[in-house]
């Protein structure tokens, strides 16, 4: 990661290291613990700015970091991410807040049975008490101030009750 870190920008290093999180070659945070070691060396720098804990956050996809740069325009606090809400993997959630938001790229949400799933998923949100929100790829990439208008509506709302 180190040589990594002396060759990539820190966009491709963000995904480089969340596909190597994803394929278990690496543990962010016993990364981040190694870094304190290797002080002045290349590549620590950006390595250590990318996995700081106020902004290093875990994603599968491009559409989530998409979503994460919407949600830091916005000065919004940083949601979990990758959390188990009601028996289900989350793309994010703010507990404080009982606010899930799913970003649905077309790989995965676009068969019948994916729909279903995701209906089903909504569902047991709802009845727990939680507000979800599903924002598509096209609204995310293309719509960003309909995204960030909904998101901050809700946010606003939530705030209203939750506090």
């Amino acid at each position: 990661m180190l040589d990594l870190a002396t060759e990539l920008g820190p966009k491709s290093l963000e995904r480089a290291v969340n596909e190597a999180d994803k394929l278990d070659l690496v543990d962010p945070e016993t990364l981040r613990r190694e870094l304190d070691g290797r002080a002045g060396r290349a590549g620590v720098k950006p390595l250590r700015a990318l996995l700081d804990r106020d902004t290093f956050l875990l994603t599968d996809e491009e559409l989530e970091r998409l979503f994460l740069s919407l949600v830091r325009e916005m000065g919004l606090p940083l949601p979990r991410t990758r959390e188990m809400v009601n028996g289900f993997e989350v793309d994010f959630f703010w507990p404080e807040l009982k606010l899930v938001v799913e970003t649905d790229g077309l790989r995965y949400h676009r068969t019948p049975s994916a729909q279903a799933r995701d209906a089903l998923r909504d569902q047991i949100h709802t009845a727990a008490g939680y507000t979800r929100l599903r924002f598509s790829h096209h609204q995310v990439r293309y719509e960003p101030a309909h995204v960030k208008r909904i998101l901050g509506e809700t946010v606003v709302r939530l705030s209203r009750i939750h506090t």
